[in-house]
């Protein structure tokens, strides 16, 4: 473990790097990881950015811009010279293409669920919040801080639903620490616009978001194709910003497809020697 990170490493071979987004940590992810058992040989490292999970904040001012430059200070660490790929949800969608940005060369692939792409809240555009199904004996059953937690967020209120909330995305939640997302907030921006940086990525990339999302939205994410030539944008109906843990079987199926095309080619630019 690198000092100071808290992180999960699985598996062996190419590395995948799954980046979190605000306000829970690594755990919502996690829930992903039998996708990439199945789709190639992937290492899988989950880290829990700073002020998230375990990872202690950032000393100082800890807005977008530093947590962009930690995360490739810690990518630096993890996989020196290698290639690898990105999996990143929400704000960590920000992040990774802060890092494409980066690390063109080394970046083999990349994966955004719900991504961020206006960090202005208020410039983006949004559908309005939306339950689509409710069980109201599952609702009935949470403590109040639990249903409020779930109530908020998700468009499908039922007990499969509720479970994966519950596994994957709340002790996350209750992990946050607070102050350091108050001056993550202070801070929302990134010093350029990633695609401002490299204009295009020619790596296999997937794009998923939720129909009904009303944090980030589906619409900003349809303007990246033209950066990202080989990207292949999926709106799944029936979820909200949680659209992996809502809509697993879908989100799924469109991982493992983006798994093995980046294998594919990966292990075809090895074999031609580029």
């Amino acid at each position: 473990m690198i000092s100071g990170v808290n992180l999960v490493r699985r598996g062996s071979g190419v590395p995948l790097i799954a980046v979190h987004g605000n306000g829970v940590d690594h755990r919502l992810l996690l829930a992903l990881d039998e996708c990439f058992v199945e789709s190639g040989d992937w290492e899988r490292i989950y880290l829990d950015l700073p002020g998230f999970g375990e990872t202690p904040p950032i000393d100082g001012a800890g807005g977008l811009p530093e947590l962009a430059r930690w995360l490739v200070d810690v990518i630096g660490d993890l996989v020196g010279e290698r290639p690898f790929a990105l999996l990143a949800n929400s704000m960590g969608g920000l992040l990774a293409r802060h890092v494409v940005s980066v690390l063109p060369r080394q970046v083999i692939g990349l994966a955004l669920i719900a991504p961020a792409v206006e960090p202005d809240a208020s410039l983006r555009r949004l559908p309005t919040f939306e339950v689509l199904e409710t069980d109201a004996e599952v609702m009935d059953s949470l403590t109040p801080s639990d249903r409020e937690e779930f109530a908020g967020m998700a468009v499908r209120q039922d007990a499969e639903s509720w479970r994966a909330f519950r596994d994957h995305a709340l002790p996350g939640i209750r992990a946050a620490d607070e102050a350091a997302m108050v001056r993550l907030s202070q801070r929302y921006f990134l010093e350029e616009r990633p695609e401002d940086v490299f204009d295009r990525f020619d790596g296999p990339t997937v794009i998923i978001t939720g129909r009904q999302d009303h944090v980030v939205g589906f619409e900003d994410q349809f303007a990246l194709l033209a950066h990202y030539p080989r990207a292949s944008y999926v709106v799944i109906d029936g979820a909200g910003h949680n659209v992996h843990l809502e809509q697993p079987a879908v989100s799924e199926a469109a991982l493992r497809d983006w798994a093995r095309d980046v294998v594919r080619r990966h292990s075809g630019s090895l074999t031609h020697g580029h």
